[in-house]
């Protein structure tokens, strides 16, 4: 039996649980996580920026373990470098959606990842709600094989 994703983060990233985190879908090309508004609500009655980082940051983390998974490879993934803008308040569930910009994007990754055993790839994630984005953040993560 494989171990899902959500059963990744809350084991490898205990603050995902406290927040609520959830896996709302999956594909080869795209990962979408929510969490509520209440386990992450700042004194404004709005979404805390730190979850709204956090859960923009673990989109992207998550979508890359699901393309090293599927691709039969392991090792660590790491943020290397972000940029968030916090365009609108969220003030209902927080919804964050990652999605590479092509298959050969992913594809560029992984074949830097088997040669070098360290491959980065920029990526953007998007909390969005039915008017629009509300977060835009844009991060290089770094996976490096297992030492």
């Amino acid at each position: 039996m494989s171990i899902s994703l959500q059963e990744v983060l809350h084991a490898e990233i205990p603050i995902t649980k406290a927040m609520g985190v959830c896996v709302v879908e999956e594909s080869s090309s795209s990962l979408t996580l929510s969490a509520p508004l209440e386990n992450n609500i700042n004194h404004k009655c709005t979404a805390f920026g730190g979850s709204l980082y956090s859960i923009s940051v673990l989109s992207g983390w998550g979508l890359l373990y699901l393309l090293m998974k599927e691709r039969g490879l392991t090792g660590h993934i790491v943020i290397q470098e972000s940029n968030i803008q916090y365009i609108k308040p969220v003030t209902d569930i927080i919804t964050s959606t990652c999605t590479f910009n092509s298959s050969s994007h992913a594809d560029k990754f992984v074949s830097m990842f088997q040669r070098k055993g360290i491959a980065r790839i920029k990526l953007e994630s998007r909390i969005s709600d039915e008017f629009g984005t509300q977060v835009l953040f844009t991060g290089q993560f770094v996976a490096h094989q297992h030492q």
